[in-house]
């Protein structure tokens, strides 16, 4: 079972109401768990890796004070802000010669591809689950990221 099987069945169990979900195989267990505070949804799978709330309709003030922002709350609550769902090291692009995958301005899709966040040397690709315009990047090229750390902000107009 790799990574995009587990967040394939965390969408899927966040989708369909139930509140906890344990899966063992051989020597995989995952555990997911829906309902807590602010309708997070949590997964354990050896070690734990929460789920994927990628993308919050407004940016909160905890948002704005590990981003640091200099613009007005107000101005962010328009924008969409795309979050890491696991821990690593932020990378802008697939290789070290190959172009960025995303740039200011650049216009999105869903399940067009943001980043790569590398964790215990596996590099998972971070898909949009929104589309529109990157309006700014919060993360620096090959820099270390925290769970549900906002990388993007994206108007949806």
């Amino acid at each position: 079972m790799d990574l995009k099987d587990i967040q394939n069945l965390i969408k899927f169990v966040a989708k369909s109401g139930v509140n906890e979900v344990k899966l063992e195989m051989d020597d995989v267990k995952v555990t997911i768990r829906t309902g807590m505070e602010s309708g997070k949804t949590e997964a354990t799978y050896v070690q734990q890796i929460p789920a994927i709330p990628v993308a919050q309709p407004t940016a909160t003030q905890a948002d704005a004070d590990t981003t640091k922002e200099t613009e007005p709350a107000e101005e962010d609550s328009k924008y969409i802000t795309v979050k890491s769902p696991i821990i690593g090291t932020f990378y802008r692009k697939p290789s070290p010669d190959k172009p960025l995958f995303v740039e200011v301005g650049d216009t999105i899709k869903t399940g067009d591809v943001l980043c790569i966040i590398e964790a215990m040397k596996l590099f998972n690709e971070i898909e949009s689950e929104v589309s529109g315009k990157i309006v700014k990047i919060l993360v620096d090229d090959s820099s270390p990221v925290e769970f549900d750390q906002p990388l993007f902000l994206v108007d949806p107009s």
